[in-house]
């Protein structure tokens, strides 16, 4: 019997309070063995939105994505510097505005299409030509991360160049996000609009199915170029409610889960389990409608981040696994984080100054708040405290919360109309991607970007595009520093945390480790 087969005889039949799988059409097996070998169960923390990587956004997705397809370059492992993936060496030309990448000899796509350099330009032809005939097939959010791409061309089966309209730092680092992973021309074509049910890339696993609200299952891919993956299939089960990943893990249910919650992590102290921990470039935040309501005025946003108390969101609700964030840009980017700034401290007192000051006191606010996603940490409790602390000194507060696909359909869009403030959680490659993304005023939802709360400085547009086209580290250091002090004083968002991300795995896995990129690279995990 295939496991593709197996799975789809009722794997998750069992209640979460129990977790018993059933396989092979056998009764359930005991607690220690509930899971068969080769066939790792992850417990994730909410539906995928697609299986296109260039269609997403949230690295709740991109944690399948990595196992399914590969990029031209990839993070090396335990870092965020670039190597070589599906192009096996690439030169810059001096200017630092041609990238010549060299493609790998023999590599084929799932659907046993070649990978060669047409296929490399179809994918970001795709992404960021209007007039291409299968443009449609998205939309692509993160296309900002190759804006600065004006050609992509085929100069043989296995080179492809690309020119840039100005040299562009980040080009590399991007070209290794998930983003920059490459799909089959061939399966887009077939499938149109409906490619993201219908994944076909270059990578360890191949796609088996997809039920929806059940699972994702991927399976060894057989012929792949690269060492064979080290289990036989991976299965990805959406669990949106932390307490019940935690009850499927310790029942045996799930042999890993990503994002533990704090309150539960004494819970897999024993020999039964490994938690694995890692820093990586991570913010929470709170985004503030700057365009109009109460948080248009820069005292009440900075008033905000005066009254919340931070360090008792990080030592009561994360237990002491985050540390309080100064500024949009994460300490894990030490070359670009400003040390000489403090968070903002907790002053409820400074916080009434300066509501009165404003003419804001007892404003009303709307808070939207998500059950769960991609690096948010605990978010009802975070939410539920940062109200208190608000309404604590003379806001009033009403929370409103969604499912985390949800969410992210009110808040991407923009606040206009709708909230005064919203939850969010950035893990980043680069400390170009956050800021130009979410803080430019050229990044206004309207134009593509994730600027939800409608912030807007020149200064900083200005010093981010400086900063993106400098080739030299130093300088590049300099301008985000300086940005980071502008955008603590402007304050569009609250500052809240820095996560080290965390996972928990039983004992019959081996050969895991979380990566700083935050994605869950799973080829050389074995299940025993």
């Amino acid at each position: 019997m295939s496991l593709i087969s197996w799975t789809r005889r009722g794997l998750f039949a069992a209640a979460a309070s129990t977790a018993l799988i059933a396989g092979l059409g056998l009764a359930p097996a005991p607690l220690s063995a509930q899971t068969p070998p080769g066939v790792l169960i992850v417990g994730q923390i909410a539906e995928p939105k697609s299986l296109d990587p260039a269609a997403v956004t949230a690295v709740n997705d991109f944690r399948i994505l990595v196992n399914l397809y590969e990029g031209l370059v990839q993070y090396k492992s335990g870092t965020l510097e670039v190597e070589p993936a599906l192009a096996e060496s690439w030169e810059v030309s001096e200017d630092g505005t041609v990238y010549t990448f060299k493609l790998r000899e023999g590599v084929t796509f799932h659907d046993g299409t070649p990978l060669n350099a047409e296929a490399v330009k179809f994918n970001f032809d795709r992404m960021l030509n209007e007039d291409h005939p299968y443009h449609d097939t998205g939309p692509f959010p993160l296309a900002f991360f190759f804006s600065s791409v004006e050609t992509t061309e085929a100069v043989d089966d296995l080179t492809v160049k690309f020119t840039l309209n100005e040299p562009y730092a980040p080009f590399l680092s991007n070209l290794a996000y998930p983003t920059g992973l490459l799909v089959s021309p061939a399966a887009v074509e077939t499938h149109g609009a409906d490619f993201g049910r219908n994944p076909a890339g270059t990578g360890p696993f191949t796609f088996g199915e997809w039920r929806s609200n059940e699972a994702v299952v991927i399976e060894k891919n057989p012929d792949y170029w690269g060492d064979p993956a080290g289990t036989d299939a991976v299965v990805f089960r959406p669990i949106t409610d932390a307490n019940t990943r935690v009850a499927e893990m310790l029942s045996g249910g799930i042999d890993m889960m990503v994002e533990v919650p704090p309150t539960a992590l004494s819970e897999f102290q024993g020999n039964d389990y490994q938690v694995v921990e890692q820093a990586g470039p991570h913010v929470w935040f709170l985004i503030l409608n700057a365009k109009e309501g109460p948080f248009a005025d820069k005292l009440v946003r900075q008033a905000a981040n005066y009254a919340i108390n931070k360090e008792a969101i990080v030592n009561d609700v994360l237990e002491g696994t985050a540390e309080v964030a100064a500024g949009p840009t994460p300490p894990a980017f030490a070359w670009a984080y400003n040390e000489s700034l403090d968070p903002y401290p907790y002053d409820p007192d400074k916080a009434r100054s300066l509501l009165e000051e404003a003419g804001a006191d007892g404003a009303e606010l709307t808070f939207y708040v998500t059950e769960g996603g991609s690096g948010m940490l605990d978010p009802i409790p975070m939410g539920t405290a940062i109200q208190a602390d608000l309404n604590a000194v003379g806001f009033d507060v009403k929370i409103e919360t969604y499912e985390w696909n949800t969410f992210l359909g009110e808040v991407n869009p923009g606040l206009e109309g709708k909230a005064d403030m919203a939850e969010m959680a950035w893990m980043t490659n680069d400390p170009d991607t956050l800021p130009y993304l979410a803080l430019r005023t050229d990044a206004w939802p309207e134009s593509g970007g994730f600027n939800s709360g409608y912030y807007s400085n020149p200064e900083v547009d200005a010093l981010l595009e400086q900063a993106r086209v400098s080739t030299d580290q130093e300088e590049r250091a300099s301008l985000y520093q300086e940005m980071q002090t502008i955008v603590q004083d402007d304050a569009p968002w609250v500052f809240v945390a820095n996560w080290k991300q965390n996972a928990v795995t039983t004992d019959r896995v081996e050969n895991f480790q979380l990566q700083p990129s935050f994605l869950l690279e799973l080829e050389n995990v074995v299940k025993n």
